[in-house]
């Protein structure tokens, strides 16, 4: 295969409160994607975990791991050596971080980031669990291409995808656990969150790999839809709401080539007026 060409893939997933039988879902989701080729396979946030946050009175400590030796670690570690891909995943970070991680076909951890921006609100208590990331928004080389790993609330946010764009990264991947408001009855976020991650793509010149988990957890209903884009903003693959799937799509870098000649953001930006960027937040913005 050119090296202008990588195939990825991706599994959504619903949680299972039978660890063995949520393990033995996501490998025949992994087992899929390789045979469909994938180099790269990747992973829902909180990969082993319940989404938890739902509440801010839960005791985190049986979903704490160690990034290297934990139970995520363990099964990523054997399913990229057994599947023969790269495979990105995501953990409770012992240190406190809701981290991304990277394991190669050897079974070896090659890549962390832990999640910048944390959410709060009703039934996204993230606040009370996890602290901001400390990680700078590292670059990894992932089957020979740029890969940076935020996480989930990050896709929100611009400042990051064109940071990572600067970085020339080619390659965003998004494990995310985003689903209902329970504040607003019948307010669907789904098609906002797709497109804010696609045009951050086009600005930022990359592709996006975003996956969302499906199912129904202590009332939270979330809307799977995981997605790949190109950064021309066409949608290379798409996944249904609430049913598992198992995506897998080419990605041609020469796009990546082409966009950047066309339209070259990043050389025509004037940062010496984004002073307001750089001012404290103000903790009321916003709001009502």
């Amino acid at each position: 295969m050119s090296k202008d060409i990588l195939k990825v893939g991706l599994v959504q997933e619903k949680w299972s409160e039978n660890p063995n039988e949520h393990q033995d879902r996501l490998a025949s989701g992994i087992f899929a994607a390789a045979k469909q080729g994938a180099q790269i396979v990747c992973l829902q946030e909180l990969t082993l975990s319940p989404y938890f946050c739902t509440r801010h009175d839960v005791d985190p400590t049986p979903y704490m791991e160690d990034i290297a030796t934990g139970p995520t670690a363990r099964f990523v570690s054997a399913m990229a050596k057994s599947a023969g891909v790269t495979i990105t995943a995501s953990l409770f970070e012992k240190a406190g971080y809701n981290t991304a991680v990277a394991f190669d076909e050897s079974g070896t951890l090659i890549a962390s980031t832990r999640k910048q921006h944390i959410p709060s609100g009703e039934k996204y208590h993230e606040d009370y669990y996890f602290k901001p990331g400390d990680s700078d928004y590292p670059v990894h080389t992932l089957a020979g291409h740029r890969f940076g790993l935020p996480t989930c609330y990050d896709q929100w946010f611009p400042e990051l995808s064109r940071i990572y764009g600067l970085k020339e990264t080619e390659v965003l991947v998004y494990p995310t656990a985003i689903g209902g408001e329970p504040t607003a009855p019948g307010f669907d976020s789904q098609p906002m969150w797709q497109k804010v991650m696609v045009a951050q793509g086009i600005m930022a010149n990359t592709f996006i790999v975003a996956v969302n988990r499906i199912g129904c957890e202590d009332g939270l209903e979330f809307y799977g839809s995981s997605f790949i884009s190109n950064p021309m903003g066409e949608i290379l693959a798409q996944a249904p709401r609430n049913e598992p799937a198992v995506l897998v799509a080419e990605l041609d870098f020469s796009q990546r080539a082409l966009w950047g000649r066309l339209f070259p953001f990043a050389m025509q930006r004037e940062p010496e007026t984004y002073q307001e960027l750089l001012k404290p937040r103000k903790s009321n913005l916003g709001r009502l």
